[in-house]
């Protein structure tokens, strides 16, 4: 699955940047979004890899905090990147004749920049936190990396304050960017059903379709998972469990799919791809 990810989403990067066609804001973002999921998955799965293939399950304390730091960093980048991308197709649909001066070079910039600053300081709190816990019970993390819900369980004593950052967090960071794409996609399905001819409705939504699989898929597996009221994030081996294989969701088998959902309805892909077969 690791190779799978990193092959579709590399491709992705390689066909945006070596095809001039595909230089648009919206492949632009998708650029992003494709080493925000190299990113994702390659500060979780490699390092798994590694200590099974040395059948050695053994974690610096400072290697667990770190890459909680960068998991959480890449994940709240990604929710703010998938917002960015509703708004370049609400702009795209609603606003057309306007499109190419409001999604200008400048303003991808600094929406892409925003993402990923965005994902990198807010990590920094609930890290800062977890840094901080009393271990003093099992040392062993019941999932296959460092998350914070896994760490809160194996603490000891009253931990309040991190229940309610999580929930605040997952909340701002998580909940507005999700509720922000849903309101885009409103607006967006208004504007498709008034457009008069059937193709121009069928071509409008087809930009739209693959990014709203991917949202759905994404926002879903994290909202159960993570935006929880904080009595539930201290839950029975059965609900931690549920919450470990509802993560395989979402940093592996998304990433992975990623690729696969937007270039099977994609066209412009699809084209890119044959001459970059065909050239080379």
């Amino acid at each position: 699955m690791y190779i799978l990810t990193i092959t579709g989403n590399g491709l992705i990067l390689v066909l945006v940047l070596f095809h001039t066609s595909l230089q648009t804001p919206m492949y632009f973002f998708l650029c992003h979004l494709a080493s925000l999921d190299l990113c994702y998955t390659s500060v979780t799965l490699p390092n798994l890899i590694w200590l099974h293939s040395q059948n050695n399950k053994l974690m610096s304390f400072t290697g667990c905090i770190s890459q909680q730091y960068f998991y959480i960093a890449f994940a709240v980048s990604e929710y703010f990147l998938l917002a960015a991308i509703a708004y370049d197709r609400y702009v795209a649909i609603c606003n057309p004749l306007r499109y190419s001066s409001i999604m200008n070079t400048k303003t991808c910039l600094l929406l892409a920049k925003g993402c990923w600053l965005t994902g990198f300081i807010s990590s920094s709190f609930p890290v800062s936190f977890s840094s901080h816990f009393n271990f003093c019970k099992s040392r062993v993390i019941n999932h296959f990396f460092c998350d914070l819900t896994a760490l809160l369980k194996m603490s000891c004593g009253k931990n309040t304050n991190i229940e309610v950052l999580i929930l605040v967090e997952s909340l701002a960071l998580g909940f507005l960017p999700f509720l922000f794409t849903l309101s885009s996609y409103v607006i967006i399905v208004r504007t498709i059903n008034s457009i008069p001819v059937k193709d121009g409705r069928m071509k409008a939504l087809s930009t739209c379709t693959s990014h709203l699989t991917v949202v759905v898929l994404f926002y879903g597996t994290m909202i159960v998972v993570y935006m929880r009221p904080p009595s539930m994030y201290l839950p029975a081996h059965d609900s931690l469990d549920i919450g470990k294989g509802l993560s395989v969701l979402y940093v592996i088998i998304i990433p992975m799919l990623n690729p696969i959902i937007y270039s099977l309805r994609n066209n412009d892909i699809k084209v890119a791809f044959k001459r970059f077969i065909f050239t080379n």
